[in-house]
């Protein structure tokens, strides 16, 4: 499935968050949210982005807008890897995929490393979707640097 492109209306979902709430995109409607995709919680690059996002939640908030983080794992290890980083926003269960099937970030994936070699994989693809208070897609960030994505999103939206 193909990413959603900016303009694009952000599918609305309904999904168990980390604190056992059903959450869906309409409750968050009147505010801008960053919905992050990261393929494994407590692993090194989806733990360096997630911190990136906690230390600069304060900054995302001042700017009214809301961080929802979205994985195929599911409540209890959303859970876990909140309470371990400290994270102070919502991690979404993709359990079923739904989420990230209308989202375009489930499939065969390729990408090649530093050293030049192709690798395949089935799984999420890292992106993150700015979607404005309107409900509307205003950024599609990929191949993400994990550690600086936070910082990325923030210029974005100062843009």
């Amino acid at each position: 499935m193909a990413l959603l492109t900016i303009g694009h209306t952000a599918p609305d979902f309904n999904a168990l968050a980390d604190d056992g709430r059903q959450v869906s995109l309409t409750d968050f409607k009147g505010h801008p949210v960053v919905l992050y995709f990261y393929p494994k919680a407590d692993t090194p690059g989806c733990t360096a982005e997630s911190c990136a996002f906690r230390d600069h939640y304060a900054d995302f908030q001042r700017a009214g807008v809301e961080v929802v983080g979205v994985s195929a794992d599911d409540q209890a290890s959303q859970a876990a890897f909140k309470a371990k980083y400290n994270l102070p926003f919502t991690l979404l269960a993709d359990t079923d995929h739904q989420i990230l099937n209308a989202y375009g970030v489930w499939g065969d994936w390729a990408r090649t490393t530093s050293a030049g070699v192709e690798m395949r994989y089935t799984g999420i693809y890292r992106v993150t979707y700015v979607i404005d208070a309107q409900g509307k897609i205003s950024q599609v960030l990929k191949d993400i640097d994990p550690a600086n994505h936070s910082q990325d999103v923030l210029a974005q939206l100062a843009a």
